[in-house]
């Protein structure tokens, strides 16, 4: 089975994130970056992961970050099928 798929399962969903940070020559100006990867709602484990490594590794500072989630699978939406049904 694909790993994102067992990810959803376990009530992983989408989270894309946007951030604002400043260019480290012009801190006047502001850039975009999108980041997009499953994670676990109301936490988000992977993505404050990412934005300690921004923090510690690259020199633009953070200015905002803004968060979307959605949950691809959900529990109305899941049945599991016990049998295979074959059509001629």
């Amino acid at each position: 089975m694909d790993h994102d798929f067992i990810r959803q399962l376990k009530g992983y969903g989408l989270t894309t994130a946007e951030i604002h940070y400043r260019l480290p020559d012009t801190p006047s100006l502001l850039q975009t970056y999108l980041w997009q990867n499953y994670d676990m709602a109301p936490d988000f484990p992977v993505l404050k992961k990412f934005l300690d490594f921004w923090a510690r590794e690259l020199e633009g500072p953070l200015h905002s970050v803004r968060v979307a989630h959605q949950r691809l699978i959900r529990p109305s939406e899941y049945r599991a099928v016990n049998g295979i049904i074959t059509i001629n």
